[in-house]
């Protein structure tokens, strides 16, 4: 989640900066982010995965990573929906964006899964 966070704040902010036009900055994000949301998005389904294979399906609902988890699935599904069925609805994609890469900064802060012994 923190390719979200780099295209949003720091990569387009940068190519805007360097003097193309806004037109093709904004055509650029436009491709981006997508593709960078779905690729959250995979990254997250992989930590769901790891986190069931430590857990159990019990902790995927009770702890903190996986509500957060499950929050950056379910905020990526629809950012992609709203980009293929409401491409003018931009304030509600940038929501979701956010809330993705807000959540990512929360998953920074959660301990690793321990392994159990058996």
């Amino acid at each position: 989640m923190g390719g979200l966070l780099l295209l949003h704040f720091l990569l387009l902010p940068a190519i805007s900066h360097s003097g193309l036009a806004s037109l093709l900055v904004e055509d650029l994000g436009n491709s981006l982010r997508p593709l960078v949301v779905g690729l959250a998005a995979v990254c997250a389904a992989l930590q769901v995965c790891v986190l069931l294979r430590a857990e159990g399906l019990r902790g995927l609902w009770r702890d903190t990573r996986g509500q957060l988890l499950l929050v950056v699935l379910l905020m990526a599904g629809g950012f992609l929906l709203l980009h293929r069925w409401l491409p003018d609805a931009m304030q509600l994609r940038l929501f979701s964006y956010l809330i993705m890469a807000f959540a990512g900064m929360l998953l920074l802060l959660q301990p690793v899964p321990k392994r159990q012994v058996r």
